[in-house]
């Protein structure tokens, strides 16, 4: 009994010590979390597209896992009629399961530099068995989707991915039939290199709610705000200059609130989701997220549909992608935030 309270003390200790590492930021952040910006104006087309990629997806499709197989393949058969239909030209990267032959949907813009730099944004598409999956992760499909339409016309120097992840979720989730890992795997194995990968995870759910907003660990409180309205970008370690570069662009373009994490890969729920197969292969990766399962009453229940959502905002954010993509395309090979 003895070693076991003393493990729970070191424990506590060692996350309570992950917690004050990432106070710097923290303070920083704070201090300017609201732009003085006014946010532009949104745009009509934009709104009402995310909206009708998201009720396709969760409402005329509805639960789409790899259980429900011919609804998985419907809601990759979706994705790629949008970016057929767009003119934009995509690959399918075979992903198999169980016999089942699943598939990433790869749309790529290849850069104008000799062996260029990749920056990977991903988002997966499928859902947990009996959900709509509305926030989780139909809201950062139709953000994608758009962001493809956005960028089909751009000439850039490092080579743009956007990639549409199946198999995130459970019980695939941790496995090599990930989606991403399978990415993340080839990408390492044809020594492509990745200047970021953005993880798009459940972007849509935002509330005035005071006190509605959870957190990992006892504290966090006293350095993160108690109101669910916040978009987050979070990092590992290595990947805390990316962190802090999204979460000024955020800041500065979007109108938006904006929290930062950069804590050790240990820390509870960082790597729950497609970010994490990049930190395994070496690359650097943040994920962009609404906190999923740490505000959302509704995750992975038949209530997370579209009526939940905060359109307004998720303009607002893909807005802010597109041109987060565009300065990260100019930034320095070495990624440094200056």
């Amino acid at each position: 009994m003895m070693n076991m309270e003393i493990a729970v003390i070191v424990i506590f200790a060692f996350l309570t010590i992950a917690i004050l590492m990432a106070r710097p930021l923290i303070k920083i952040r704070r201090m300017s979390s609201v732009t003085n910006r006014a946010p532009e104006p949104h745009k009509p087309q934009l709104t009402h597209n995310l909206y009708r990629h998201v009720r396709a997806l969760a409402h005329q499709i509805g639960s789409r896992s790899l259980s429900e197989y011919d609804k998985l393949k419907e809601a990759q058969t979706y994705i790629e009629t949008v970016l057929r239909e767009s003119g934009i030209p995509y690959s399918i990267q075979d992903c198999p399961a169980h016999e089942k032959t699943c598939a990433n949907i790869v749309v790529t813009f290849p850069g104008s530099r000799p062996l260029p730099q990749k920056i990977l944004i991903g988002a997966h598409y499928d859902t947990i068995p009996g959900t709509p999956g509305a926030d989780d992760n139909a809201s950062s499909v139709s953000v994608l989707l758009e962001m493809c339409r956005a960028l089909k016309n751009s000439t850039p120097d490092k080579t743009l991915q956007l990639v549409f992840f199946t198999l995130e979720e459970p019980p695939s989730f941790d496995t090599e039939r990930m989606g991403s890992r399978v990415c993340a795997g080839e990408a390492r194995k044809n020594n492509e290199d990745i200047l970021l990968m953005i993880c798009l995870e459940m972007i849509g759910y935002y509330s005035p709610r005071k006190n509605g907003q959870e957190f990992p660990l006892p504290l966090m409180n006293l350095f993160y705000s108690a109101v669910p309205d916040f978009v987050l970008v979070a990092g590992d370690l290595a990947s805390r200059k990316m962190v802090a570069f999204a979460g000024d662009c955020i800041r500065r373009t979007s109108g938006l609130r904006v929290e930062t994490l950069t804590v050790p890969q240990c820390f509870p729920g960082i790597k729950l989701s497609d970010h994490s197969s990049f930190w395994r292969r070496g690359y650097r990766a943040i994920m962009i997220t609404d906190t999923a399962f740490y505000r959302n009453p509704n995750y992975h229940t038949p209530m997370d549909t579209i009526d939940t959502l905060d359109f307004k905002a998720m303009t607002a954010l893909c807005e802010t992608l597109i041109k987060m993509v565009h300065e990260l395309d100019g930034r320095p090979d070495d990624g440094n935030c200056r």
